[in-house]
């Protein structure tokens, strides 16, 4: 498998990740992306803890908005309410002493309109966030693999 191929995997799964109206109200997933997967040992360390994974999805949200494939999803999203939740579900996700408490990833985006080309752009977006945090390959691949499962209930356009 190679890295793109790994990256499409974790696209399904940060797509869910930008939902604009849910988003907007800070609402992500909580059950669905919480009890996916356990996490890896050692990611939430490996990523930063809590102050890495915030950078992280900082520059994340920043490429996010700008992008010209995506970016109008997220016209009507407050941007550090997105950063904020981003971050609790990343930092549960990977082990972290975080609590996500938004909203599932098939009521966040249920009437998006999400492709998988959407799906494929997000993924590329986080990909270049995480090289540009030095986050490595590896470690890439873990958290990418952690937010796969969730495409089923983010892609409403089949």
């Amino acid at each position: 498998m190679n890295k793109h191929h790994l990256v499409a995997l974790g696209l399904s799964a940060m797509v869910c990740l930008a939902a604009p109206a849910a988003m907007a109200q800070g609402a992500l997933t909580s059950a669905t992306a919480a009890t996916t997967a356990a996490a890896p040992p050692g990611l939430y360390l490996a990523l930063g803890e809590k102050p890495g994974i915030t950078r992280l999805m900082d520059d994340f949200v920043n490429r996010l908005v700008k992008d010209p494939r995506i970016g109008g999803h997220f016209k009507d999203v407050k941007p550090q309410a997105l950063k904020e939740s981003l971050t609790d579900q990343i930092c549960q996700l990977s082990g972290g002493p975080c609590k996500y408490e938004g909203a599932d990833m098939k009521s966040a985006h249920a009437d998006m309109d999400i492709q998988k080309g959407h799906f494929n752009a997000l993924v590329e977006v986080l990909q270049s966030a995480m090289d540009a945090q030095g986050i490595p390959f590896a470690q890439q691949n873990r958290l990418l693999a952690l937010l796969a499962p969730m495409h089923r209930d983010v892609i409403t356009v089949r």
